[in-house]
């Protein structure tokens, strides 16, 4: 036995991921062909070749030969309880698909059903290696049912954020995109003490924070956004809000308050790192200078801006200017699937489309979407394999056919892989995923009672035929 491997030289942690290809994802893109990771805790403690490692002990090994160890994926933008309507509402472009579709289902769904959306829904989160989820919640937003979401997102594993939707009173602009009274629940005061109490219940440095989430930069009233944005300085959180996702929404803000939303949120200094913005697809030239300069993160979701037809975010000039972007998958009912692989394929598929030039994105820049910058983005020290980081770690098989012959591991990552490809999930140093099950939930239980609350949700909502004015009508009463 040599000196380098004698007991007495030993170096002991909780879990080690040996034998696979570990992706850094660091500054310099590091990849160790053969390496190994070592976690003590809920931190990782080395990372290096499996030469340079070779002294390290632990009580759980995890053989990683033929797979690659990877930082876990960030969904910056998610709606977890919309999976108890996914494959609905197909053909429509977000106004509609929203008046027609979503609203009569947000109005429709109790507490309960939204526990068990999101439960599903992070169950399959985990299988196919998210790790942090943004879950921008809307329906129904009251104090129980936000805690409640949160719990059972944190009971899966995930760590992350319920961006708790507020919207307060119904705005004249509200008013003409069609979004019905019985949206608006709660008052402006109403809705900023129940968020406030929820942000005090699971407070910034919880495995599952609340965050101030003003639905929509377009309809909510500015006064309220700014109460939002206020209370999240205030508590010590980020905030969140769906900012510029069609193409009439800076067009019928400028014309209601005489400013593009972005430009509005500058002006106020609400713009800062606190803010997160989902989709910002339709920003100009200063509005992308002015997010990039402020600090403010953007959740790109490339699936379900392709599903509505929304447009394409300008990827490269955001980041040429500095700006954060993350990657979302905006919800099972609009991205369809919890799959940051297919996020990060149409990211960079989208964008050689927009421009008709293939180098405006690489796979490259969309793993570190997926990971290092959505760790950012959610304000959590994770998104790189590194000595001191968060231990949350994702195992995927490179030995299936479809990722054979194997050249460019990044590449067959983004391209050719898929979340079921996924084989181990680690979440704050947990093995929550592995041998085909989530060890955290009862798997068969989650899909059953989805499958029956939706059921009676479809019909409660009246979407007979989901996508057509008539099932709306019906839904309306």
């Amino acid at each position: 036995m040599s000196p380098a491997s004698s007991p007495a030289n030993d170096r002991h942690c909780d879990l080690l991921l040996t034998g696979g290809a570990v992706v850094t994802v660091d500054e310099h893109h590091t990849i160790h062909p053969t390496g190994a990771v070592a976690v003590t805790g809920n931190r990782i403690v080395a990372v290096g070749s499996e030469r340079d490692m070779a002294d390290w002990r632990a009580p759980t090994v995890l053989d990683c030969r033929g797979r690659a160890v990877l930082p876990g994926f960030v969904d910056g933008h998610t709606h977890l309880y919309q999976a108890l309507v996914r494959g609905l509402g197909e053909g429509l472009s977000i106004v509609p698909w929203l008046c027609e579709f979503m609203w009569p289902c947000s109005i429709a769904v109790t507490g309960e059903d939204a526990v068990a959306g999101a439960r599903l829904a992070a169950v399959e989160a985990i299988r196919a290696g998210i790790t942090t989820v943004v879950d921008n919640h809307y329906a129904p937003t009251g104090l129980s049912t936000t805690l409640a979401v949160a719990a059972a997102v944190e009971q899966s594993g995930l760590r992350g954020a319920v961006a708790r939707g507020i919207v307060g009173e119904r705005t004249p602009l509200a008013a003409r995109r069609g979004q019905p009274e019985a949206l608006f629940r709660y008052s402006a005061k109403e809705e900023l003490d129940i968020t406030r109490d929820a942000v005090r219940r699971r407070p910034p440095g919880s495995k599952v924070e609340i965050w101030p989430a003003p639905l929509n930069l377009t309809y909510v009233d500015q006064d309220l956004v700014r109460a939002s944005a206020a209370l999240a300085a205030e508590l010590g959180t980020r905030w969140h809000t769906h900012c510029c996702e069609g193409g009439d929404d800076p067009r019928s803000y400028a014309e209601t308050y005489g400013v593009r939303p972005v430009r509005w949120l500058a002006a106020e200094g609400l713009l800062d790192e606190r803010a997160t913005l989902a989709h910002a697809v339709w920003l100009d030239d200063e509005e992308i200078t002015r997010v990039a300069t402020a600090g403010a993160g953007i959740a790109h979701n490339p699936a379900s801006n392709a599903y509505l037809a929304s447009g394409t975010l300008r990827l490269r000039d955001l980041r040429d200017r500095g700006a954060t972007v993350a990657l979302g998958t905006d919800g099972p009912s609009c991205g369809h699937r919890q799959d940051m692989f297919e996020c990060m394929k149409q990211a960079v598929f989208a964008q050689r489309l927009r421009t008709l030039d293939p180098t405006a994105a690489r796979a490259r820049d969309a793993l570190e979407m997926a990971t290092r910058d959505g760790a950012r983005y959610a304000g959590i020290d994770a998104g790189v394999l590194a000595a001191g980081r968060l231990a949350d770690l994702v195992v995927v098989d490179l030995e299936r056919p479809h990722l054979r012959p194997l050249h460019d591991l990044e590449s067959t990552l983004v391209y050719s892989a898929r979340g079921s490809d996924v084989v181990v999930t680690i979440i704050d140093g947990e093995i929550v995923y592995q041998h085909g099950r989530c060890l955290r939930v009862d798997e068969r239980a989650a899909v059953d009672e989805a499958q029956e609350r939706a059921e009676r949700l479809v019909a409660r909502a009246g979407l007979h035929r989901p996508g057509t004015r008539e099932a709306a009508a019906r839904a309306r009463g």
